[in-house]
């Protein structure tokens, strides 16, 4: 007991960056993203709003929580559990998406309205392999994009590699192996079948989540990241959803882009220093 918690409590960042008692080893392309304070802070909110087009995912968020003050926790305890699975011990990494499954079992219900083909008492869970599916899909692509536009380009080896890595990261969050992907080719074409199929719709439940991520009410010391947040959330969602969430984007938009993204690069370096502090309470995902 006394190494689970003051081994989790003294290690630096720079020290897990080197450690190898965990799922996933330096050389691993995980790390990458997870090195890059853009990628958390320029592809969450793209995340959050592709998560909740789907009809079922936004009834859960809607319903089961206080989302106009939890929603920012909410996102902030699944960057912590995935910076606990890809940098932490392999003790820490389980308990982390052991805390992120007993989240999900208190999510269900039915909805109360026609949301999208969904009509009023369709069942949902967050425990749905499905939704989970799709819900791990979005961390897959919004990190990908963001890391690929604000950071580095990958290597289509490089990308394989990463999705392979974040399918591990799906099955300790409780996604069924069965159910994932194989390849990222099969991927892209689920991911592509969903956006063209009918189920992925941006309903009012969804608009309710977005204008929370949008308005971005960050603490004082991190509002100098909300321009870039805003830009970011808008430009990397894909065309139709940007269009149902009535999120505008011109030419003057696109040339902000960059410079916003650098003041990001600047201003949140020290963001990776206060995670791998954060690590003593890992049952503090599920509160």
């Amino acid at each position: 007991m006394r190494d689970r918690k003051a081994g989790a409590r003294s290690r630096t960042h720079a020290e897990r960056l080197a450690s190898r008692d965990g799922y996933f080893s330096p050389e691993s392309v995980i790390r990458r993203p997870g090195n890059s304070p853009l990628t958390p802070f320029l592809g969450g909110g793209p995340a959050v709003l592709l998560q909740v087009a789907h009809p079922l995912v936004a009834a859960g968020v809607v319903q089961h929580s206080d989302y106009r003050r939890d929603l920012w926790r909410r996102l902030v305890r699944t960057l912590r559990a995935l910076y606990l699975i890809a940098f932490g011990t392999k003790a820490e990494a389980e308990r982390a998406g052991e805390a992120v499954q007993a989240v999900h079992e208190h999510v269900r219900g039915v909805t109360d309205a026609q949301l999208g083909p969904f009509p009023p008492g369709t069942p949902y869970s967050a425990s749905d392999p499905e939704l989970m599916l799709w819900v791990h899909a979005t961390l897959v692509e919004a990190s990908l994009t963001a890391y690929g536009r604000f950071v580095s380009v990958l290597s289509v080896e490089d990308e394989e590699r990463y999705y392979q890595e974040m399918g591990l990261v799906a099955r300790l969050f409780g996604t069924p192996a069965t159910i994932i992907p194989s390849s990222l080719t099969e991927f892209r074409a689920y991911f592509d079948s969903q956006l063209r199929g009918g189920t992925i719709t941006v309903t009012p439940p969804a608009r309710q989540v977005a204008a929370i991520i949008v308005e971005a009410a960050l603490p004082a010391p991190m509002r100098v990241l909300v321009p870039a947040h805003r830009l970011s959330t808008t430009r990397l969602l894909p065309p139709r959803l940007r269009d149902e969430y009535g999120l505008r984007w011109t030419l003057l938009h696109e040339l902000a882009l960059p410079i916003a993204a650098r003041s990001v690069r600047l201003a949140a370096t020290p963001v990776l220093v206060a995670a791998s502090r954060f690590t003593a309470p890992v049952e503090a995902l599920a509160a």
